[in-house]
This record gives structure tokens, sequence and C-alpha cells, in this order.
């Protein structure tokens, strides 16, 4: 009898090698190489070993004579509809991944139950029995909803009783206990994944089925399996928040049909996820007037603008060699700012120890917060506080130049409306005057132009 052959592929990128090692050299992962069973040739689909006939290819206009738009399938719940740009769009592929537990399957139970008062919506799990869900559909007060359950692991089982009697909706609950029968791997492997993945969205392109797909995370945050799953679909969601807060934000990270960057913010209750419409009310609401080491960032995520509050704490250091600590931001971009105020402004920080923490438990990635931030530093180590009225905003340069940011008109309208008075801004931008005349603003050019709404700052380069 021949000896089976077998191979090593990497979890993550999907590299194959011939020997198990600890570290894949492809990608950098350590302990990620799972053994497989070596094919000869491409992971089978299940069209695999049929009569296959050459057919030819229909080349189309680009313009139609169909002037209608694409309909888009509305939930009702705002926060999902606006990160998928407004809606499913039918034979779309939709991709949700979230730490383990953040409520990836509570808030699609509740949009398909939403979806199902309007169309035909189809939920399958292969990590719960059908009792389980409607257990968490009870609970959610969604019991009485038409949504159709069934608990699969199977592709083609799937795939042939969709293409039989085709939903509108399709929720796959999740991608990784997903199955090929033509492949000898168990289910989470690359080729697994890949296949099913392939499989599913076939046939949800085929039948114009909005598939909405849930996918694992590695402990780096990155949706678990090949690479190339992310490619495969047309929208990837993130389902983000902290464990001790009660806040969960929906991040779009790609979208063919919609703005990348969007956020829907919601709240976790006993009832499930609940939407919050206006997010800067909420994650300002704890906020106290009178801290110094606190500044109110006014950003943008995707086409909302969001208000939130950037702590910060400047203590001695206990130690010889001073600590930084970020939770919400870059610890990149700390340094720089850090740098950038003592190489150009003469402030030292060399001796303290720094934590920075954006409150609520929200995560900002535009470099628009970099003066708010530098904003949040001096105020605590000169110990005065940032005016209560007054949201900051500007990215900083190397040489300590305050640069414009996009948007500024819609982050001011924003501001004004929840109540601030005063801006710290980047000068020469002249979209202000019309966008938010009721605001007073201060220009800066220079991030030495900061220091003196310091009376402190030369008490603290003394120090």
């Amino acid at each position: 009898m021949p000896k089976s052959s077998s191979i090593f592929v990497c979890q993550s990128c999907g590299t194959a090698y011939p020997k198990w090692a600890g570290k894949c050299e492809a990608c950098g992962g350590w302990n990620c190489l799972v053994e497989e069973a070596a094919s000869s040739g491409p992971p089978k689909s299940l069209n695999d070993g049929k009569s296959r006939r050459s057919s030819r290819i229909d080349f189309v206009p680009l313009k139609s004579d169909d002037d209608r738009k694409v309909p888009r399938r509305l939930s009702g719940i705002g926060e999902f509809d606006r990160v998928v740009g407004g809606g499913l769009v039918s034979g779309s592929a939709t991709l949700v991944g979230g730490d383990p537990g953040i409520g990836k399957s509570t808030i699609l139970l509740q949009v398909v139950c939403k979806l199902a008062t309007q169309y035909k919506v189809a939920y399958i799990s292969g990590e719960e029995a059908v009792d389980q869900v409607r257990l968490r559909a009870a609970r959610l007060g969604l019991a009485d909803v038409p949504c159709l359950l069934a608990s699969d692991t199977s592709v083609r089982d799937i795939a042939g009783a969709v293409d039989k009697d085709p939903p509108d909706i399709l929720v796959i609950d999740s991608i990784q206990t997903m199955y090929v029968d033509t492949l000898d791997s168990a289910p989470g492997t690359v080729a697994q994944v890949r296949t099913s993945a392939q499989e599913l969205i076939r046939v949800a392109k085929k039948r114009d089925i909005s598939l909405i797909i849930v996918g694992h995370v590695t402990k780096d945050g990155a949706i678990a399996g090949p690479r190339v799953l992310e490619h495969m679909v047309d929208t990837v969601l993130y389902l983000e928040g902290d464990r001790g807060h009660q806040f969960r934000v929906l991040r779009g990270v790609k979208n063919r049909f919609g703005a990348t960057d969007e956020i829907g913010v919601f709240e976790m209750t006993e009832k499930g996820l609940m939407e919050v419409p206006n997010p800067s009310a909420l994650f300002l609401a704890d906020r106290r007037d009178d801290m110094s080491g606190a500044a109110v960032f006014a950003g943008m995520e995707g086409t909302r603008p969001v208000l939130v509050e950037i702590q910060a704490l400047v203590a001695p250091a206990a130690f010889g060699t001073p600590r930084r600590a970020v939770i919400g931001w870059d610890a990149g971009r700390l340094a720089m700012i850090l740098a950038v105020l003592e190489a150009r402004c003469g402030v030292t920080f060399g001796n303290n120890d720094v934590y920075l923490n954006v409150a609520g438990g929200f995560r900002i990635t535009e470099p628009a917060a970099d003066l708010a931030v530098a904003a949040a530093l001096v105020s605590s180590l000169t110990g005065e506080p940032v005016p209560a009225s007054c949201v900051a905003f500007g990215e900083i340069g190397l040489s300590g130049e305050i640069r414009r940011v996009s948007q500024p008109d819609i982050r001011l309208k924003e501001a004004v409306k929840l109540g601030f008075s005063q801006v710290i801004m980047p000068q020469g931008d002249k979209a202000r005057k019309s966008a938010a005349p009721l605001i007073r603003t201060t220009e800066i050019r220079q991030l030495s132009d900061l220091l003196p709404l310091f009376e402190g700052v030369s008490r603290a380069k003394r120090a």
C-alpha cells in the first residue's frame, strides 16, 4: 500500500510546507501550521467530476438600457443599514467578524428577524442547534418572527437546498464550521474555508441572494482563515468593543456598495444590541468639566462625525524607565507626539509615565486626533484643564506644524449641535466660516502656538 503524503498549511496565509515548523516564513505567524492531506491539484469544488462543456462568454455593454436602480434590502436597524451602505444588495456577500462573545450572532439574529417581515430569510447555524437559536430569539423577544432556521455544516446540502428554494437573505454562522465533502481536510482549515465560501458565494450570486457569513477571528483580531476570504466577499464588517463597556461598534473595513470606515454604534442590553443614533452624546455623557488631562476630539468615522473624550495622565516615573501605555489609539503616534513636544516645544516628558485612553472603549484611527492628544498631554502635565466648551482636531507634523484635515465643516456642526462654543483647529481653513459661524475658533499654525493656552507650561519646562 502506498504511503499517504501530507503537507503542513499555514492557517493564516495558506502557505504550504513539506514539514512542520514553529513559524511561517511567509506571514511570520507562530504555531499556525496544521497538517493536511496533500492534493495533486487545486481544491475541488462541488462541480468537480461533472462533465464540462465549453461555453461562450456573452459580453454586454457597460451602459444598460434599463435605468432602474438596484433595490436595497433595508433591515430597519438604522446603524446596520448605514454601515452596509444603505441596505443589503441582492447577490452580495457580507463577512462579519469579531471576538468570541462580542455579539455577532446576536446582532445578526436581530437583523434577519427584522428583514423576515419583508423578505424570505434563512438562518443556518453550524455551531448551535435549532432549539438553541430559538432560546436566544425568545430572550430577544423575536420568537414569533417568520424566519427559517436550520442547523447544518455540509455545504453540498446547503447549496442544494438554497438552489432549489432560494431565500432572499441567507446567514451562515459560521464559515469555519462548514465543510465540502470533496476535500479530505477538517472544517476550519484553509482549503475548507476557501472552498466553502466560494461555493456559497457562487450560489448567492446565481440566485440573487444577500449572503451574510460569520467569521471567527484570531488572537490578533484578524478574521481566521486565508486572507483571500476577505477579497472574495463584497463587504467586510468587524464588530468591536470592550468587555468592560456596554458599547459595540460595527465597523466597515471594505464595502463595494458604500463608504468604507463607516461605523454603527450599538449598546448591549438585556434585549440585545440596541442602536445608538447619537453616539457623541453617549460617549461624552460622563465627562467632567474641571478635570485636567482631558480633551474632546471632533473626529470623523466614514460619513459620520463623532465626538469622543481623550484622557491623558502624566505622572512621575516610579522606576528608571518611563512607561507609555495607550488604549484606543496608536502607540506609535503617541511616541511621535511626545517627541515633537520635546524637540519643537521644549516640553519634557522624559521623566514621566504617560498613559492615554479613549473614553468609552472607542478606537480612533485617523491622525486628526493628534492635536487633541497633545492638548490632553499638556493639560495633564501642567494641571490646567482644557476649557469645557472646547473641542480640538488637527494633524501634527514632525516639524511641529498643524496640518489641515478633511471635512472640518461637518466636525464643527456636530460640535455646535452638542453645545460646544470653542474649537482649536489648524489655520487657513475657509470652510469653517460658512459651516459653523456660532463657534469661536482658535487657529494655530505650529504646535508651539498651543502652549500659551496653558499658563503652567513654563513651570513644566523648568521641571
